[in-house]
């Protein structure tokens, strides 16, 4: 089955993470949730991006507010596609969209919408990226785009 590691900084945003979660079940991938914060875990963080691929994960979606480290954090440590997804904790969530659409060139991050809108947007960019890989995985989005 295919993998999505979901890293939030925070258990506050487990909100947003608890609509990526259920998007990716209705996909038919597999997520996984840690909390782990760019700032006060950095060694944890570290870890978990670069050993996301040896413990079977394919995508890696980060969700942040304020400063939004932790996509960029994920991408620094990790050749995964990282997918951040902008948390609104303050400025609406423009603040933490432009940290993580503004990444250094050869670390990037996809940036989709702020807050739920892109908790669940992340989980279909997941699965597009895995459906290039897994029949299965393409039916069930391709199941769900009919749906909409």
């Amino acid at each position: 089955m295919a993998k999505v590691l979901i890293v939030i900084g925070s258990k506050s945003d487990s909100e947003y993470a608890d609509k990526c979660l259920a998007q990716l079940e209705q996909l038919g991938v597999e997520g996984t949730l840690e909390v782990s914060s760019a700032h006060r875990h950095p060694e944890r963080t570290a870890k978990l991006a670069t050993e996301a691929e040896q413990n079977g994960f394919e995508v890696i979606i980060a969700m942040a507010g304020l400063a939004a480290a932790l996509p960029g954090t994920m991408a620094a440590h990790s050749n995964l596609p990282v997918i951040g997804v902008p948390i609104p904790a303050a400025l609406g969530g423009l603040d933490a969209l432009l940290a993580i659409a503004q990444m250094p060139p050869g670390i990037p991050v996809a940036a989709v919408a702020v807050g739920s809108p892109g908790a669940k947007n992340a989980a279909v960019m997941a699965a597009r990226i895995l459906a290039l890989k897994h029949s299965d995985v393409k039916q069930k989005l391709q199941e769900h785009r009919q749906s909409l």
